[in-house]
């Protein structure tokens, strides 16, 4: 009779570390910190790594437009300046001028009215009475005074000369257009051998009108108050 095989004990297995139950003591327990949050930084990579939006690119041709139209603006208020600036002087030179023409007129009427010479009697006469309109010239037409006044200087047999020593404007009425103009006057008379009688003065309110034309005469002839 064959002899019995010999049974082989099996060694129990078991996994490694404590059974089910114990509680290995020596066995530490490491327990990790939570890792910081990364959230902010990967925000901060984020804000350096995006880019502003890109800048929008003016609109150069309504610039160019806007910019035009302000020069011309400038310009246009620039001229507008100018132009009035022009007229005021224009206005300014005009009415010195014509201020100037009515002492001109004053004076001129009182040299013709003071000079006359022998041979030139009847032309000294006309040329005072054509220079005159109004009440002077109604005054010098009536009664044959110019023919009169003729005769008068022929009888004298003498020359007479009259030198301007100044004149001024008064006023001018806008409405009759009248001006009234001081004059002094300085007058000479010289007889047939040319010898000279000591000058007068004299002091005279010339009053000058201008008609539509433009044409001015001596109008009316006053001695101031206070005399020579």
């Amino acid at each position: 009779m064959a002899s019995p095989t010999p049974r082989v004990r099996r060694r129990a297995s078991r996994a490694a570390g404590p059974a089910k139950g114990e509680v290995d003591s020596s066995a530490t327990v490491q327990l990790e910190a939570p890792a910081e949050p990364k959230q902010p930084a990967k925000r901060a990579k984020a804000l350096k790594t995006v880019k502003p939006p890109p800048r929008r690119r003016p609109h150069r041709v309504l610039v160019g437009w806007i910019s035009f139209a302000a020069a011309l603006l400038a310009i246009g208020a620039l001229a507008g300046c100018l132009a009035v600036l022009v007229i005021q002087h224009r206005h300014a030179q005009a009415a010195q001028a014509r201020d100037q023409r009515f002492v001109d007129t004053a004076t001129q009427t009182v040299v013709n009215m003071f000079s006359y010479k022998q041979d030139n009697v009847d032309d000294s006469v006309n040329r005072f009475f054509n220079g005159t309109s109004g009440p002077l010239r109604g005054m010098l037409g009536a009664n044959n005074n110019i023919d009169n006044l003729k005769a008068l200087f022929r009888s004298t047999n003498a020359a007479s000369e009259a030198v301007i020593n100044g004149a001024a404007l008064e006023g001018i009425d806008t409405v009759t257009d009248n001006a009234s103009v001081l004059v002094s006057v300085r007058v000479t008379v010289a007889d047939i051998d040319g010898v000279h009688k000591p000058s007068m003065p004299y002091r005279l309110r010339v009053i000058v009108h201008e008609d539509e034309q433009g044409r001015m005469t001596g109008y009316d002839l006053k001695y101031p108050d206070g005399g020579n």
